[in-house]
């Protein structure tokens, strides 16, 4: 390849990120109008931009980076309990999130120090048992959080003005969330890190030869995915009003999170979301209309998607995009 053709591959590249996000933009943008299109079903779009979010932020370090962690719930939980926790003491709103935040951010920078060395299997052991450490430490410190009684959340000051308990409130925060969340993979993909964050994934001894710093890089990003989903559980929280820790600590959340993640495609922008709302279609609708077989159908859907689709749905949906309007392989200049 010619040094000439090198700026028309760099403006190649800055040309599809701005088109990813204008499409971003887009997508949000019509997702805005959900409240008014479908004001009776708003506790399902408050789950759907929530947990595209939340599945986005797990993606950061799970996609991205190849690190397996099934206990992300540590951060729903914990961000929901810290946050619930100051609100109660009468702590102002803007300090009780942050305070959420550094408490997650805190821990993932404790937790990937000790736990990156870990490679396969043993991440995924380690990273479930944090959550559960934390649901044990939950569930017996009665006199903080509530123990097994769990916590309510009933008195929340208005926010601008906004009661932070009407579901349309919820939902277009949950939607500036998932944007941040969007906008984060976008500036992950395009960038030096998200290289690095994919050589690692791909071979971490290669990468390690070539000078990558895998703790340092996988840090930044576990640090990145946990202030996020810390943002995801303090407004789960809010969303709940009432929680306990044997759910925001659950496995199945966990669990959850990574399924959309692979449904959607691991390692994408827009995947994760994506995942997120086929899963959540699909298990509110059979809900509804096969009752206790929603979760077979749910089981079936995932083996269909991971069968016919390997890469994710956003795979297929990038093949067939590129059909109808590939991008040019080569410039006339790169000669």
């Amino acid at each position: 390849m010619s040094e000439a053709a090198t700026p028309v591959l760099r403006s190649q590249r800055v040309q599809r990120r701005a088109r990813a996000a204008l499409g971003i933009c887009a997508a949000i943008a019509v997702l805005a109008f959900y409240p008014f299109i479908l004001p009776r079903a708003l506790n399902f779009g408050v789950s759907l931009v929530l947990f595209a979010a939340l599945a986005t932020a797990w993606d950061l370090i799970g996609g991205w980076a190849g690190q397996l962690s099934l206990g992300h719930a540590a951060f729903v939980g914990l961000g929901a309990y810290t946050f619930t926790l100051l609100q109660r003491a009468q702590v102002p709103m803007w300090l009780a999130l942050l305070a959420a935040v550094a408490a997650c951010v805190l821990l993932a920078a404790v937790w990937g120090f000790i736990t990156f060395r870990l490679r396969g299997a043993y991440f995924a052991l380690a990273s479930i048992a944090v959550a559960e450490v934390l649901r044990i430490v939950s569930n017996n410190w009665s006199s903080l959080t509530g123990g097994p009684e769990g916590v309510s959340l009933q008195d929340l000051p208005p926010l601008f003005g906004l009661d932070l308990y009407d579901r349309r409130v919820e939902f277009y925060l949950g939607l500036a969330l998932l944007f941040v969340a969007l906008m984060s993979a976008l500036y992950v993909a395009g960038s030096r890190a998200g290289f690095y964050l994919e050589a690692i994934r791909e071979d971490q001894d290669s990468a390690m030869a070539l000078g990558v710093n895998p703790l340092r890089v996988k840090l930044v990003a576990f640090c990145a995915s946990a202030a996020l989903t810390s943002l995801g559980g303090c407004l789960y929280g809010i969303y709940l009003s009432f929680f306990e820790p044997q759910g925001v600590y659950a496995l199945d959340l966990s669990i959850q999170l990574v399924l959309m993640s692979i449904v959607g495609g691991m390692g994408t922008i827009t995947g994760p979301a994506l995942g997120a709302l086929v899963l959540l279609a699909f298990q509110e609708g059979f809900r509804n209309l096969l009752q206790q077989r929603s979760l077979l159908i749910y089981g079936i859907v995932i083996v269909l998607v991971v069968r016919y689709a390997p890469d994710g749905l956003s795979g297929r949906v990038l093949r067939l995009y590129r059909r109808l309007w590939p991008w040019p392989s080569r410039s006339p200049s790169a000669s």
